[in-house]
C-alpha cells in the first residue's frame, strides 16, 4: 500500500468538490479542474476530507495507480484554490525576456527571437532576469516551464542559459585550468 495514497487530502476554504460519473471536479477561487479516476479505486468525502480507497489490495495496477490519483487530486484541489508557479532566472550578458499577451519572447543570443506561445490557462510574467511561468494545472506549468528552460538550458562553463530558479548547475573547469593541473 502506497504510503502518499492512505493520506487524507483537506478541502480547502472556497473548493468545492463534486464526484459523478468516475470524474472527480474541484472549482474554486481560480478555477475549476477535473481529474478521471481509474477503475479499481475509489474516492470519498468524509468530514472536509477526500479519501482514495483501492478496491482490490492485491492488484498490481490498482496498487500502481493508488498513489498517483491521491497526488493528482490533491493537485487539483490545490491549484482550484492557490495555483502554481515556476520561476526560472535568465543569466547570460545581453539575455532578455519580454512577456505580451500570452507570448514569450526571448533573445538569447541567437539570430533570431525566440517566441514561445502560452497554452490556454498558463501566464508569462517577467521582472529583471526572472521569468515566472504560472496557472492552475500544475502540470501543464511544469511542462512550459521545461520548454521555456529548453530553449537555451545553462551551460556547465559559464552558466549561462535559463535555469530554475533553485536549481544548482554542475560547473566544469574549463582548458585553461586542466592545463594548468597537468604540469
Amino acid at each position: 500500500m502506497s504510503k502518499i495514497g492512505k493520506q487524507p487530502i483537506d478541502i480547502k476554504e472556497g473548493v468545492n468538490i463534486s464526484i459523478e460519473n468516475g470524474q472527480i471536479t474541484a472549482s474554486g477561487v481560480k478555477g475549476s479542474l477535473s481529474f478521471e479516476i481509474p477503475k479499481g479505486i475509489g474516492v470519498k468525502i468524509e468530514e472536509g476530507k477526500i479519501l482514495v480507497l483501492p478496491k482490490d489490495k492485491n492488484d498490481k495496477e490498482i496498487r500502481a495507480m493508488f498513489g498517483l490519483t491521491r497526488a493528482r487530486i490533491a493537485n487539483i484541489v490545490k491549484g482550484a484554490s492557490e495555483g502554481f508557479e515556476k520561476k526560472l532566472e535568465l543569466s547570460g550578458v545581453g539575455y532578455r525576456a519580454q512577456a505580451s499577451g500570452n507570448q514569450l519572447t526571448l533573445s538569447l543570443g541567437f539570430s533570431h527571437p525566440v517566441v514561445i506561445k502560452a497554452p490556454e490557462g498558463v501566464l508569462f510574467a517577467v521582472a529583471e532576469n526572472t521569468i515566472t511561468v504560472s496557472g492552475i494545472d500544475k502540470v501543464l506549468v511544469g511542462n512550459t516551464a521545461a520548454q521555456v528552460r529548453a530553449a537555451k538550458p545553462p551551460e556547465p562553463y559559464k552558466g549561462k542559459g535559463i535555469k530554475y530558479k533553485n536549481e544548482k548547475i554542475r560547473r566544469k573547469a574549463g582548458k585553461a585550468a586542466k592545463a594548468v593541473g597537468a604540469k
